[in-house]
């Protein structure tokens, strides 16, 4: 073995050090066969791991090699990290206006509640799911592993912001991705049901699970047939579907209600945070809203884009701050705040979409939210809320034969969860695609919790008025 300095053994000691704690997080240990890497890397040298930047005469590598030799460090070292400790997220919609707004950078901590081994490891660095251009899938499906995820810092817990894959985003038309395949295939279903009823036949005492389920298939046929418009159908892994930002409102275990705009968890008011903003119906005394005012009430674009309605009446988002000094204007004749009140005549609109709850999307539940380890009592009313929990989320087979309800063919009339689940809201609640529409968040969906604005970017302004948003930069994300 050649003479090895003192600098040299404290890298190597460093550099072992490193590693072992990282095995012991993993908690594999296999992987301390690495060690014997590193020794030689550092120490005995017996392999010549760095041959291929190695010349023939000892003269130094040519420029190439080493910027070769830089990047591919580099990949490696962000591959990990983006694993481990924290990727970059960017704001897509208004759904967590004010607290959050389009166009910030958002550092994503994954040991917040611990960081999960990739189920699809072999990936493109800093690509979620589709190469750019290319328009190709940017993960291997082989080799996928189960979900396991390590120890962090602490679990999800009401009012977090959590980022989370997007539940429903397992099967997605490529052209169409909101709202996702199960409404639109919903809705073409019952397009196709209403002017040809014997699409229908022999469900008409069945449950609205059943009714469900075979409208979904009428949809996703019209869907898989048509993908000059749709795309094609392409089905993807748990950590590779779609990033979400939302609040958790409700952790497993809860019961959650909505009543008239304000969240209620186990009975008890939820204090809300103070960027929550609704829709208010303005009537005003024929003096017209404008961009500048928007502005000024620091409305954006996207939330303005369905806000005149004409005649003086306007429906406009905002915090209860700014609904205050929007009464205060002279112009301002009659303003309260939208609701969305449950009406028995209509269809339902929200999740579970079943006319055994006439839910709306402010009036709301009570709906308990599964819990690991707890069991809950099966009925064909209640299967339109726990069906994706049982088949989708948990990987059990689910059927209904003469009223009986079958899990993996065996007849019973309860269920027990196998992981804990979170019901997301935005907290722009009335511009907000969340559990509401959806559903439930499974706990292996889970990415992590944003920390930190490090970048803000207004889609709205130009770029020398107003398009940086300097007070934003290195913004903590607070959770209240």
């Amino acid at each position: 073995m050649p003479k090895v300095s003192v600098a040299t053994w404290i890298r190597f000691s460093i550099a072992a050090l490193v590693y072992s704690l990282w095995v012991i997080w993993v908690g594999n240990w296999w992987l301390l066969i690495g060690l014997a890497i590193i020794f030689d890397v550092y120490i005995s040298k017996k392999v010549p791991w760095d041959f291929w930047k190695r010349t023939k005469d000892g003269e130094k590598p040519k420029a190439w090699v080493e910027w070769a030799d830089a990047l591919i460090f580099a990949l490696v070292a962000v591959y990990f990290i983006n694993l481990f400790l924290f990727q970059n997220y960017k704001i897509p919609t208004s759904s967590l206006e004010k607290t959050l707004l389009v166009g910030d950078h958002l550092f994503v901590s994954k040991v917040s509640y611990g960081p999960r081994i990739p189920q699809t490891p072999l990936s493109f660095p800093l690509l979620q799911n589709t190469v750019p251009i290319l328009n190709t899938k940017s993960y291997s499906e082989w080799p996928q592993w189960e979900y396991r995820r390590l120890k962090g810092f602490g679990e999800v817990e009401n009012g977090d912001i959590v980022v989370f894959n997007f539940p429903t985003g397992d099967t997605v038309p490529t052209k169409y991705v909101n709202p996702d395949i199960y409404i639109v295939s919903r809705n073409q279903g019952m397009a196709l049901a209403s002017s040809n009823k014997q699409l229908m036949e022999g469900l008409e005492n069945a449950s609205q699970w059943e009714i469900n389920n075979r409208l979904r298939e009428l949809g996703k046929e019209q869907i898989v047939l048509n993908p000059e418009y749709y795309g094609e159908v392409v089905y993807r892994p748990v950590d590779r579907r779609d990033n979400y930002v939302k609040r958790c409102v409700a952790i497993a275990g809860d019961s959650l209600e909505i009543r008239h705009n304000q969240v209620y968890i186990n009975g008890v008011k939820v204090e809300n945070p103070e960027g929550l903003q609704h829709f208010y119906n303005v009537m005003t005394d024929g003096t017209a809203i404008n961009a500048r005012f928007l502005d000024k009430m620091e409305i954006s674009n996207e939330d303005a884009s369905r806000m005149n309605m004409g005649n003086g009446y306007y429906m406009i988002p905002l915090t209860e701050k700014k609904a205050e000094e929007m009464k205060s204007y002279p112009f301002v004749r009659q303003m309260v705040m939208d609701e969305d009140k449950i009406d028995s005549t209509s269809m339902p609109q929200v999740w579970p979409y079943s006319t055994d709850y006439k839910w709306s999307r402010d009036n709301y539940g009570p709906l308990y939210i599964p819990k690991k380890g707890a069991t809950v009592k099966l009925s064909l009313q209640n299967l339109v809320i726990y069906d994706r929990v049982i088949t989708a989320y948990e990987g059990n087979t689910l059927k209904v034969q003469h009223g009986d309800i079958y899990i993996n063919d065996v007849k019973t009339d309860e269920y027990t969860f196998k992981m804990d689940y979170y019901f997301m809201m935005g907290d722009n609640r009335h511009q907000s695609a969340d559990s509401r529409y959806w559903g439930f968040v499974p706990e292996d969906h889970v990415v992590g919790r944003p920390i930190l604005v490090w970048l803000s970017l207004n889609k709205d302004k130009s770029l020398f008025g107003g398009k940086i948003r300097f007070n934003r930069f290195f913004k903590w994300v607070v959770n209240e």
